[in-house]
Protein backbone atom coordinates (compact mmCIF):
# COMPACT_ATOMS: atom_id res chain seq x y z
CA UNK A 1 0.00 0.00 0.00
CA UNK A 2 1.18 3.66 -1.01
CA UNK A 3 1.92 5.57 1.80
CA UNK A 4 -0.09 9.65 2.15
CA UNK A 5 3.52 11.04 1.38
CA UNK A 6 3.93 8.91 -1.96
CA UNK A 7 0.45 9.55 -3.15
CA UNK A 8 0.49 13.06 -2.46
CA UNK A 9 4.09 13.35 -4.17
CA UNK A 10 2.56 11.33 -7.13
CA UNK A 11 -0.53 13.92 -7.70
CA UNK A 12 1.56 17.30 -6.93
CA UNK A 13 4.05 16.04 -9.66
CA UNK A 14 1.44 15.32 -12.37
CA UNK A 15 0.27 19.02 -11.35
CA UNK A 16 3.24 20.33 -11.90
CA UNK A 17 3.93 18.81 -15.58
CA UNK A 18 0.09 19.84 -15.98
CA UNK A 19 0.77 23.70 -14.84
CA UNK A 20 4.14 23.09 -17.36
CA UNK A 21 2.34 22.33 -20.38
CA UNK A 22 -0.04 25.03 -19.62
CA UNK A 23 2.58 27.22 -18.97
CA UNK A 24 4.43 26.12 -22.53
CA UNK A 25 1.00 26.91 -24.50
CA UNK A 26 0.72 30.38 -22.96
CA UNK A 27 4.50 30.85 -23.92
CA UNK A 28 4.55 29.21 -27.60
CA UNK A 29 2.97 32.37 -29.36
CA UNK A 30 -0.06 31.39 -31.19
CA UNK A 31 -2.97 30.33 -28.29
CA UNK A 32 -4.89 27.12 -28.50
CA UNK A 33 -7.88 27.21 -26.18
CA UNK A 34 -9.46 23.78 -26.76
CA UNK A 35 -5.78 22.44 -25.68
CA UNK A 36 -5.78 25.27 -22.93
CA UNK A 37 -9.09 24.64 -21.70
CA UNK A 38 -8.51 20.57 -21.74
CA UNK A 39 -5.14 20.83 -19.71
CA UNK A 40 -6.51 23.58 -17.41
CA UNK A 41 -9.64 20.97 -17.05
CA UNK A 42 -7.17 18.24 -16.38
CA UNK A 43 -5.11 19.87 -13.67
CA UNK A 44 -8.50 20.57 -12.05
CA UNK A 45 -9.52 16.97 -11.78
CA UNK A 46 -5.92 16.43 -10.06
CA UNK A 47 -6.53 18.97 -7.63
CA UNK A 48 -9.81 17.68 -6.61
CA UNK A 49 -8.46 14.13 -6.29
CA UNK A 50 -5.46 15.26 -4.18
CA UNK A 51 -8.69 17.28 -2.33
CA UNK A 52 -10.90 14.03 -2.00
CA UNK A 53 -7.62 11.85 -1.09
CA UNK A 54 -6.93 14.40 2.35
CA UNK A 55 -10.45 14.70 3.32
CA UNK A 56 -11.19 10.90 3.05
CA UNK A 57 -8.38 10.61 4.71
CA UNK A 58 -9.11 13.11 7.73
CA UNK A 59 -13.14 11.45 7.60
CA UNK A 60 -11.77 8.02 8.79
CA UNK A 61 -9.11 9.50 11.08
CA UNK A 62 -11.88 11.67 12.84
CA UNK A 63 -14.18 8.59 12.97
CA UNK A 64 -11.58 6.70 14.31
CA UNK A 65 -11.06 9.25 17.20
CA UNK A 66 -14.58 9.54 18.04
CA UNK A 67 -14.59 5.53 18.09
CA UNK A 68 -11.66 5.68 20.59
CA UNK A 69 -13.45 8.54 22.72
CA UNK A 70 -16.87 6.91 22.81
CA UNK A 71 -15.25 3.57 24.05
CA UNK A 72 -17.00 1.39 21.24
CA UNK A 73 -14.93 -1.74 20.58
CA UNK A 74 -11.78 -1.60 18.20
CA UNK A 75 -12.91 -4.70 16.42
CA UNK A 76 -16.28 -2.73 15.09
CA UNK A 77 -14.39 0.07 13.85
CA UNK A 78 -11.60 -1.49 12.19
CA UNK A 79 -13.65 -2.95 8.96
CA UNK A 80 -14.76 1.01 7.90
CA UNK A 81 -11.65 2.21 8.67
CA UNK A 82 -9.71 -0.19 6.38
CA UNK A 83 -12.28 0.40 3.68
CA UNK A 84 -12.16 4.27 3.34
CA UNK A 85 -8.41 3.61 3.61
CA UNK A 86 -8.51 1.31 0.51
CA UNK A 87 -10.43 3.25 -1.50
CA UNK A 88 -8.00 6.60 -1.13
CA UNK A 89 -5.32 4.55 -2.31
Amino acid sequence: MASMKEASTAITDKLENLVGELRSELDGGELDFQRLAGVADQISEAADGLAETFSSVNETLMQRLDELKGGEGSSSGNGSSQKKTSKAS
